[in-house]
């Protein structure tokens, strides 16, 4: 009889539990945990699953013990929930992470269907790794199950290169291995710090694109760029600029090169950038401009190289050399230049060959081959092989070629030269 009268009480009990009589409370040494009315299907809905399994929750700061108490809670529905150490996590198809967010305490609105947390710590993870370390003071969380998205004062961290991405905006596509941060980005790294609208990061590749008023600055070279839309390939240390750029050369925080294409290049490795369609570099000393479609400017060597169609313009004597490739050397202010070489003063005076080597500094000019000299005041030409002399003071002296060949000298009737 005493086990039948057991065992009547224990099925008496099991009744009870089952309709949810006296309610059931799960409890550690932090606190402990009553039901609470059944969440919306959003982000908090795995908070709660976890807390459930830890214990470590309060709603509204309380822990109701009793069906009444169950009851008034059910009658405010509407009110915020707030929870306390709280950890969120999201897994893919194979049970690998792809985030882990805590928070010290998280605030859910029923009406906005967005968790507020107070000082978050997320990890971001790509094939079961860490590839960034989101904090923030408070942040606004949503999540979907495949997408996370974060709002407030937000710092992202990448611990593999130690990049730092700062904004009030991050959304996080692990399928697309896609991180988004926006709205007034700051990007912070050892090689380089930018501004933009917007980066977006190919975590995989570590490969980051910079979009909307982009200002990226490099210590070394020290260098600025300026462009709608840059890529980094933080791997392989190269910018890309594919919309039209502006880099600005720095020595000791004093601008001394611009240069300006329609697309760039720059090795932050080997400081060289190369710069495309409709290429031009302005230098300080010498006051010279050098415009061509293609241009390779070594800011180490401070060599131009160019092997394509250059012009050379230099501002203080007015005068104007084009080529079909050139280079020069900026620290010897020298230039050289092959093929249908076309030097033209601002008298009209002019010297064709085949090469020349511009000295900036004396103002001196040496041709080669096939050289052809012309003034139009007194009206004459000089053919020869070589040229030396001032092409702005129009003192040039024209020689003949190793082979014996003479100097031919034109002088042009005053008629003539009317007529043309």
């Amino acid at each position: 009889m005493k086990h039948l009268f057991n065992k009547r009480e224990r099925d008496k009990e099991r009744e009870k539990r089952r309709k949810g009589e006296g309610g059931t409370k799960i409890q550690n040494s932090f606190t402990s945990y009553s039901p609470t009315p059944p969440l919306p299907p959003s982000f908090f809905l795995l908070a709660v699953m976890f807390l459930l399994i830890t214990g470590l929750v309060a709603c509204e700061g309380k822990s109701p013990t009793s069906s009444k108490s169950n009851t008034s809670a059910s009658s405010n529905q509407d009110s915020d929930l707030t929870f306390f150490d709280v950890t969120l996590e999201q897994a893919d198809e194979v049970g690998r992470p792809i985030w882990k967010v805590k928070a010290k305490r998280a605030k859910y609105t029923k009406e906005k269907q967005i968790g507020q947390a107070e000082s978050p710590y997320g990890e971001l993870y790509q094939d079961g790794k860490v590839v960034y370390q989101v904090r923030a003071e408070v942040a606004d969380i949503e999540q979907d199950g495949k997408q996370l998205f974060l709002k407030g004062k937000i710092v992202a961290t990448d611990p593999r290169n130690g990049m730092v991405l700062r904004g009030n905006e991050l959304e996080w596509r692990p399928k697309e291995d896609l991180l988004i941060v926006r709205n007034q980005l700051n990007g912070t790294h050892k090689q380089l710090q930018a501004v933009a609208q917007e980066a977006r990061v190919k975590t995989r590749e570590q490969r980051m694109e910079f979009s909307g008023g982009v200002v990226a600055n490099s210590a070394d070279p020290q260098l600025q760029m300026r462009t709608e839309h840059l890529i980094w390939q933080i791997k392989e240390e190269k910018l890309i600029g594919d919309r039209p750029v502006q880099i600005d050369r720095y020595k000791n925080n004093q601008i001394t090169d611009r240069g300006r294409g329609n697309s760039a290049e720059v090795n932050l490795k080997t400081k060289v950038a190369i710069v495309k369609q409709n290429a031009q570099l302005d230098l300080l000393d010498p006051p010279t401009q050098i415009a061509s479609n293609s241009m390779s400017w070594n800011m180490q060597t401070e060599i131009v190289t160019t092997n394509a169609p250059v012009r050379v313009f230099h501002r203080a004597e007015n005068l104007t050399v084009t080529a079909n490739q050139g280079e020069m050397r900026i620290p010897q202010k020298t230039v050289y230049l092959t093929g249908n070489v076309n030097a033209i003063g601002q008298r009209r005076q002019a010297l064709k060959s085949n090469k020349l080597t511009w000295y900036l500094d004396n103002k001196l000019v040496e041709a080669q081959g096939n050289v052809v000299y012309r003034q139009a005041d007194p009206p004459v030409n000089f053919t020869g092989e070589t040229a030396v002399g001032n092409l702005q003071t129009e003192n040039i002296v024209v020689k003949g070629g190793s082979s014996g060949s003479r100097v031919v000298t034109e002088i042009i009737p005053q008629e003539k030269v009317k007529g043309q």
